[in-house]
């Protein structure tokens, strides 16, 4: 019977060979669906019809909505989310307890004492007992507006806390609260993270981006949940708070809305409507956020990003970041890096020097795949934010390349668009594919406008995002916009764009192949709106870290 076994065995392992090399020799094709790869590239530029009736509900859930109301009495644990360390053997818990409270500007608000409830997590492997225990920290934070009329913020007590220790790619159970005041979760469960090799990687990773809170949201949440990710990133822009004056009053357009506000203000409950509505989704998958410009939410002393700072645990320490703009971790064989654009990005900033060091200690022998995320794009085609982020591209663009990135993810446009690989506007087959995702579902609705069709190119003076900062995106100075600000017809470099809602699957094979797959909102469940084998070519594309002097818009 064992030597029966053992040719079982034997068989087994020569059908996978087989259909690996299958894999290998077809190309694009896995068997016979005839997925396109990287390889087939570079693509003709495909622009997808844009139809009207399919923007999608993008209208905010009010308070009244069952998903975004508070269900937990006294200090219950709620908004209860997980995220990664920087290896597959820890993860963060984070919670809060407590209820906001609102005051108007003239009035103290008492905050919550953070010390008054403990932060702990009780977890294992089996669902009882729960024979592991963490304690983490605690914090509350403000958002205040010393003006006249203008409403106060002051959250719940925010839970942190580190769980160590864990096995690769097993299931854990958890509670979280206070045992001793008998303020304890239900139980939730996670699965960490595949031991980092080039042979084991998550099963899926839901890549989204621009979220906000509308009924359009609710679809793409609905659909993520569906695809049953391992893990789930989230590239910036994250609740829409900003779009509130502190009374509730909200608007698709703030500063057409609200033209004579003293500040730009938010209605800082819209984040826990956000936690809430999550929760579902994000207490079982881990959440992988960077920072958007709608995370800013500048309040007194000129405080900015104390929201995001304060509600989301990052593995910036961990991953020796001294910032939460900034980071990396691992997920099997795949090295994320996680970049600011509202922080110094620049050559002699602590981001970039951080990056350069962070890069050259990834071992692709272990970790394949090069993933990096950040919101603005540098590759988009739509008018909205159109080369808004040039200076960050030309800082950066260069040390990305020469470490081989492999996949780039974006949001901030409202539309979804891939790129051919690419590099200093120029084709390259060493070159990132770039993803923008920022079709989420948020109230400003869709962008549907493009740079290069005739009378929609921006005035290059208005590009510059003042958070960003510098003006770097001048006329092209060779290619086939030469003496051109933009194109005049869909750039070579944009492969396809689309006008909808949606998310997007990543689903690394093994060292070299990735499936990429973009769902639509409006599509079924297991609609597919766009899908492609990303191919990595190690022999052909190196790592060249060399830096050299380049020029601004050099085609």
């Amino acid at each position: 019977m064992g030597f029966f076994n053992f040719i079982l065995q034997v068989v087994a392992v020569l059908i996978c060979s087989y259909s690996f090399v299958s894999f290998v020799v077809h190309g694009n094709k896995i068997g016979s669906n005839g997925i396109p790869s990287t390889l087939d590239g570079p693509f003709a530029p495909h622009t997808a019809p844009f139809d009207v009736s399919l923007r999608g509900n993008a209208v905010d859930l009010p308070d009244t909505d069952p998903r975004v109301r508070r269900r937990v009495k006294g200090f219950q644990p709620e908004q209860i989310s997980v995220s990664l360390s920087t290896t597959y053997d820890s993860v963060w818990i984070s919670w809060i307890t407590g209820e906001f409270q609102i005051s108007n500007h003239d009035k103290n608000i008492t905050p919550l004492d953070p010390k008054s409830v403990a932060s702990v997590v009780r977890y294992g492997t089996s669902r009882n007992p729960l024979n592991h225990e963490a304690k983490g920290y605690s914090l509350v934070y403000s958002q205040l507006y010393p003006f006249e009329g203008l409403q106060n913020y002051t959250s719940g007590i925010i839970h942190h806390a580190r769980l160590t220790g864990l096995k690769p790619d097993k299931l854990y159970y958890y509670r979280c609260g206070d045992p001793s005041i008998g303020a304890l979760s239900g139980v939730y469960s996670f699965k960490t993270m595949p031991v980092s090799s080039p042979n084991s990687y998550p099963k899926r990773i839901a890549v989204m981006g621009d979220l906000g809170l509308t009924y359009n949201t609710s679809t793409t949440i609905n659909h993520v949940i569906s695809n049953d990710p391992q893990l789930a990133l989230l590239v910036g822009d994250v609740t829409y708070a900003n779009l509130y004056l502190t009374n509730g009053t909200g608007s698709d357009c703030y500063s057409c809305s609200f033209p004579d506000s003293p500040i730009h203000e938010t209605y800082q409950p819209r984040w826990d409507y956000w936690g809430r509505f999550m929760q579902p989704l994000v207490s079982k998958v881990p959440l992988m956020v960077v920072e958007g410009n709608h995370e800013i939410e500048k309040q007194v002393e000129n405080q900015t990003f104390v929201a995001y700072n304060s509600r989301f645990a990052f593995p910036a320490k961990e991953s020796g970041s001294s910032s939460t703009f900034y980071y990396s971790f691992n997920a099997g064989g795949i090295h994320f890096v996680m970049l600011g654009a509202y922080i110094a990005y620049h050559k002699s900033s602590d981001q970039y020097k951080w990056l350069e060091r962070d890069l050259a200690n990834v071992d692709r022998s272990i970790t394949p795949w090069l993933v990096a995320v950040w919101h603005p794009p540098w590759y988009s085609s739509y008018n909205a934010h159109y080369r808004e982020a040039e200076c960050m591209m030309v800082a950066m663009e260069e040390l990305l390349y020469s470490y081989a990135v492999d996949i780039v993810f974006n949001g901030h446009v409202h539309a979804y668009e891939r790129s051919n690989r690419v590099y200093n506007y120029t084709l390259d087959p060493c070159g990132p594919v770039h993803i923008v995702v920022g079709d989420g579902g948020n109230r400003e609705k869709m962008a549907v406008v493009h740079a290069d069709e005739p009378g929609n190119c921006p005035d290059p003076t208005t590009t510059p995002d003042q958070h960003i900062g510098g003006f770097c995106a001048f006329n092209f100075t060779t290619g086939p916009a030469a003496g051109q600000f933009c194109w005049d017809k869909q750039p070579d470099y944009s492969a396809f764009r689309e006008s909808s809602f949606g998310h997007g699957i990543l689903e690394v094979k093994n060292q070299t192949w990735a499936l990429w797959t973009w769902h639509r909102n409006q599509d079924s469940r297991s609609g597919i709106g766009d899908q492609i084998y990303i191919v990595r070519q190690p022999d052909k594309c190196p790592i060249r870290y060399t830096q050299t002097k380049r020029s601004f818009a050099s085609i």
